[in-house]
């Protein structure tokens, strides 16, 4: 007879209703593709009030690592990963340090992206063999974000600004407490960490997605020159839909084109959402073993 404390211990890995009706989902997923999955969502929508307050960790940091290290962790690596991702995306070392750790798990990556992957998020999803995406899905530019701005929009002002003082002394006081709130070191700070990311990204493209192309080197590049520059993008928030993808030249399933991938796809993500949205889960690592790292909020009344 089972004692107290297992039942109790059974009772909490089984976890909240929430908990349960997500992993079955995941599961499904897993069994209908043959290939281990795991589930990489953050709630920045659902608790946007939460982030605005200053709570930290929606966005792709080194922590994750952890996560992802006890999800792979006894996985049969030779089926491959499918990568759920819902990201505003995040750290470009971060991103880094984890695609390279997936890369040398895995040597078969699919992402799919059910609705946003964003920044960072993109990054992760151009490292992959392919990418899964449905009529609502959305990719993002991949320009780099110093203290929450992109870059980019950062270089361009500070050109515009030693343009127009150059033109017109007169504007000096305009540009002075705009260009003051910067550090005077922030501009080599970006130049590198646009340099950065692009290199990494142009590196991953040539090495995955572009490996048979006859010029691999030219077809990331003409994904870069697009993605990567704020010029054409116009914003950091532009979402990139799944026929833009596809006329970038991507590895591109259209999730549509599976009804029975879509319907297990679509399940895990309603119900990632749900339990982002009403518990105080806001970031959720998980496979589909149930094997989970969920980072949630301390709503306790002070």
């Amino acid at each position: 007879m089972p004692s107290w404390t297992s039942i109790r211990t059974e009772t909490s890995a089984a976890g909240s209703t929430h908990d349960v009706i997500r992993r079955q989902y995941i599961k499904r997923l897993a069994d209908y593709t043959g290939r281990n999955v795991i589930v990489y969502y953050s709630g920045w929508l659902e608790k946007a009030t939460l982030q605005a307050q200053g709570l930290q960790g929606f966005e792709v940091n080194d922590s994750d690592k952890n996560g992802f290290m006890a999800t792979i962790h006894e996985m049969d690596r030779d089926k491959g990963l499918d990568l759920l991702l819902h990201t505003p995306g995040g750290n470009v070392a971060a991103t880094e340090s984890l695609v390279d750790y997936l890369k040398a798990m895995f040597q078969n990556v699919r992402v799919i992206v059910p609705q946003l992957a964003m920044s960072a998020g993109t990054m992760i999803a151009l490292s992959a063999s392919s990418i899964v995406m449905g009529k609502h899905s959305s990719l993002g530019p991949i320009d780099p974000q110093i203290g929450g701005v992109a870059a980019h929009g950062i270089v361009e002002e500070f050109q515009r600004a030693h343009r127009e003082v150059r033109e017109d002394p007169g504007t000096i006081p305009i540009w002075q407490p705009i260009i003051a709130k910067y550090s005077p070191t922030l501009i080599g700070e970006c130049e590198k960490a646009i340099s950065w990311a692009n290199e990494m990204v142009k590196r991953w493209l040539m090495e995955g997605m572009f490996s048979g192309e006859d010029d691999p080197g030219q077809a990331a590049d003409r994904v870069i020159s697009e993605l990567a520059s704020h010029a054409l993008t116009l914003s950091h928030d532009r979402h990139i839909s799944l026929a833009n993808a596809q006329r970038l030249g991507l590895n591109v399933e259209e999730l549509e084109g599976d009804p029975e991938l879509q319907d297990c796809v679509l399940s895990v993500h309603h119900s990632c959402i749900q339990t982002l949205a009403e518990t105080p889960a806001f970031k959720i690592i998980e496979n589909q073993n149930g094997i989970a790292s969920i980072m949630a909020v301390n709503l306790r009344p002070a």
